[in-house]
């Protein structure tokens, strides 16, 4: 059979920290770090994954119901994308890929997701599937909350997919509306930095993070925060007390409504060239991920901070020239710095020093999203 070639990319979180699993509003871009694989039709009914970075497996067609021992695997992704477009009617089968990427696991950068975006791209190409790349985004979060085991919202999908650097707006899930924002950063850069903590293992932490936000939104009838009225919010947090809602989970809310208006600020910042503005949006961000929303540092074990630690880092080097704040999940892995280019070196340097070389990446934003490439 022959061998076709397709790629997703990694994604960077640029604003709207765990505001997407609420239905809310994020700001984010696909970046030049990818998966690939090659991948040819088989007439087996099995999938065949040949991979040193997720592991190599099989797994077949026949049965796609959710696989307790699966969770948390490389698998439980295929078998649930796979389940998705089954059920939206969508002709699937088998075939045989071998994946590479350069996209680092447990960096923030959202491998899993460029991996399921991969996968459905895949189907699309092999077997003419009439997919958009929401679709795709869907089917990969389908199969990330029900076969994998983690409780995510759509933004990492959505950017994978759709490419470039987009304000993505949750309210309707099934009809997201993705805004491209068409912009550049004239003299920063966009640099990752890995604290050598890991985003494996930390599903209760990010699970947290919805379950507190939705007990708020329950108390009031409504099932995500978007729904909820931020003023009605606000004149009750009395009553959210009395009615034994953590502190956590009420400040936790209050990060969800500031940080949606931002990513919109952060957004109109860029659109009007107004950098300094969009800088001090960041910071901002980054403030309130730290202070309400609490995904800096995990509860259970408050003695490691490398995220902290980087980010304090950050401010001393990039204090009134650049920004800082934690990307994506947090609790682990990895923060996000726009550092002017004069600094690159030396803002490199002092990070490598401290966290080990080769773990600030400098990225660009890729206009390419999930795509055969012919």
């Amino acid at each position: 059979m022959e061998k076709r070639l397709f790629s997703a990319p990694g994604r960077v979180e640029i604003g709207g920290n765990h505001t997407d699993h609420q239905h809310g509003v994020v700001l984010a871009a696909a970046v030049d770090l990818e998966v690939k694989c090659t991948a040819s039709k088989n007439s087996t009914g099995i999938i065949n994954i040949e991979n040193q970075q997720y592991g190599s497996f099989s797994l077949s067609l026949d049965n796609l119901d959710v696989r307790p021992e699966e969770k948390e695997t490389a698998a439980a992704v295929v078998r649930g994308v796979a389940a998705w477009f089954k059920k939206h009617g969508h002709t699937i089968g088998g075939f045989d890929a071998s994946v590479s990427s350069t996209v680092p696991v447990g960096s923030g950068l959202s491998s899993s997701a460029a991996f399921e975006v991969l996968i459905g791209n895949v189907f699309k190409g092999l077997y003419g599937c009439d997919v958009s790349p929401l679709d795709i985004a869907l089917a990969g979060k389908y199969a990330e909350n029900e076969y994998f085991g983690k409780p995510c919202g759509l933004m990492d999908q959505a950017a994978s997919s759709f490419g470039g650097l987009n304000l993505i707006d949750f309210a309707d899930p099934d009809s997201t509306v993705v805004t491209p924002i068409n912009t550049q950063l004239p003299g920063y850069l966009m640099c990752i930095v890995e604290t050598g903590g890991s985003h494996a293992d930390l599903t209760a932490e990010y699970a947290a993070i919805p379950h507190e936000m939705k007990l708020v939104a329950g108390h009031f009838g409504y099932e995500f925060l978007n729904e909820l009225p931020t003023d009605v919010f606000y004149e009750n947090i009395n009553k959210l007390r009395a009615a034994k809602i953590s502190d956590r989970a009420i400040l936790r809310s209050i990060h969800f409504f500031e940080e949606c208006l931002r990513a919109k600020e952060q957004a109109k910042a860029l659109q009007t060239g107004d950098i300094p503005e969009f800088l001090s949006l960041i910071n901002k961000s980054g403030l309130s991920s730290l202070a309400y929303l609490q995904n800096v540092f995990t509860s259970s074990n408050p003695s490691e901070q490398g995220l902290t630690l980087a980010l304090a880092l950050s401010e001393k080097l990039l204090a009134g020239k650049g920004a800082w704040r934690v990307h994506g999940g947090g609790f682990a892995g990895t923060i996000l710095a726009f550092v002017p280019t004069d600094l690159k070196d030396e803002y490199n340097r002092q990070m490598s020093k401290i966290f080990g070389k080769n773990f600030c990446h400098f990225l660009n934003i890729s206009n390419n999203g999930g795509r055969e490439i012919e």
